[in-house]
């Protein structure tokens, strides 16, 4: 197969970060056929255990609209009514209470509870009518058209043999007291309600695959998709090629200035900033031919060069330009750069006097214009400005 064509199969498992992006979405598994199945079972189930009950609620409800002798009109739309409500009210959420926490429990089971804010927010793309005639017309739109068909048959089939079972039964209700005929009522009721479970829990169990497919196809990723989510992640090749240069330049020179720090005792002298950096300088007429870097470092380093050249006697100046300049443009083990010959001279000339015990200031080193540096390397303007 071509490349091309490789990158555009979706045949990659997907990532935990393309999967948490689809939950941002608001793409989580779930089934409204699930649900159906799940609140009519809860349903039934409460229905069948306050089926026993029915003859005492059709004897309390009887109680509201009849009148004692010395009661009027008004006591039964106030009193009687009001209360008449409120166990309404209470019956009602004994029902709904069960069945909210039914669905909430199933969603967590399917795919867990999930808020989606970015869900929410309004998308012009589904005012388009194109895009709705292609949706209407879609595989989705089928499946869903072939799950009303069959709900419709299935549920239509087992209503008529539940219900023909006791016909009979039916026809005899007119002849019999209120109160067994709501029993037998219930019943009835019941067992239709059990008959459609057991339909809804056969097409909810395929909605719920169908949906558990369709999003895992949804999810799914090319190779294509693959690249870009790791370079998004970890950075382009180049970048990231770039940076391991520079850990690997930074440990070897971090390397190299550890070991130069045992010839910081033969430095003429160590120029500081005065504890960001330290140079430790070697210069011998006759010797070398040019002022030559012993040891350089920053922080830590810096305070170990400045120890060390302390405890061998090594004059330690502070010259923070100087410092800077020397660091950002030498290396280890080189001649210094020829710019700074006429500054490193005239520390060099203050060090020898100081050796022969004559009095001498620090000199004021002027240094060239594209010498001079901030602590963080960078180049200095006329104006003091990097």
């Amino acid at each position: 197969m071509a490349e091309g064509e490789d990158s555009e199969e979706k045949s990659h498992e997907p990532t935990d970060k393309k999967k948490d992006d689809a939950r941002k979405e608001g793409q989580v598994l779930t089934s409204k056929e699930a649900f159906v199945f799940a609140t009519l079972g809860a349903g039934t189930a409460l229905l069948a255990l306050s089926a026993t009950y029915a003859p005492m609620m059709l004897r309390r409800w009887t109680e509201y609209f009849r009148l004692g002798p010395r009661e009027g009109l008004d006591t039964l739309l106030t009193t009687r009514l009001s209360q008449f409500w409120v166990e309404m009210l209470v019956g009602g959420l004994a029902f709904a209470v069960p069945l909210a926490a039914v669905v909430i429990g199933l969603q967590m089971a399917m795919g867990g509870i999930n808020f989606a804010p970015k869900a929410a927010g309004f998308n012009w793309a589904k005012m388009d009518p194109l895009k709705g005639l292609g949706r209407m017309v879609s595989a989705q739109a089928l499946v869903e058209l072939g799950k009303g068909i069959l709900k419709v048959l299935l549920l239509g089939g087992l209503s008529v043999l539940a219900l023909n079972k006791d016909l009979e039964t039916y026809g005899a209700l007119f002849s019999i007291d209120v109160a067994t005929s709501l029993t037998i009522l219930c019943a009835a009721i019941v067992s239709l309600l059990m008959w459609l479970c057991l339909g809804l829990g056969g097409i909810g169990a395929l909605d719920l695959a169908w949906q558990f497919i369709s999003m895992r196809k949804r999810l799914m990723m090319s190779f294509q998709e693959l690249k870009q989510e790791s370079k998004e992640s970890n950075g382009s090749p180049e970048v990231k090629g770039r940076l391991r240069r520079m850990q690997m330049e930074a440990s070897h020179r971090g390397a190299k200035e550890r070991a130069a720090l045992d010839d910081v005792p033969q430095a003429t002298a160590i120029i500081t900033n005065p504890t960001h950096f330290a140079v430790a300088l070697r210069y011998v007429p006759g010797e070398t031919a040019a002022p030559k870097i012993l040891a350089m470092g920053k922080g830590p380093m810096a305070q170990e060069i400045i120890a060390r050249g302390k405890g061998a006697g090594v004059p330690v100046l502070q010259s923070p330009p100087l410092a800077r300049a020397l660091y950002f443009t030498s290396e280890i083990g080189s001649e210094i750069s020829e710019r700074l010959f006429g500054a490193v001279a005239a520390i060099l000339a203050h060090v020898y006097r100081l050796d022969r015990g004559q009095a001498s200031d620090l000199p004021d080193i002027d240094l060239p214009k594209d010498m001079r540096f901030t602590e963080h390397g960078r180049k200095v303007d006329e104006a003091g400005k990097p």
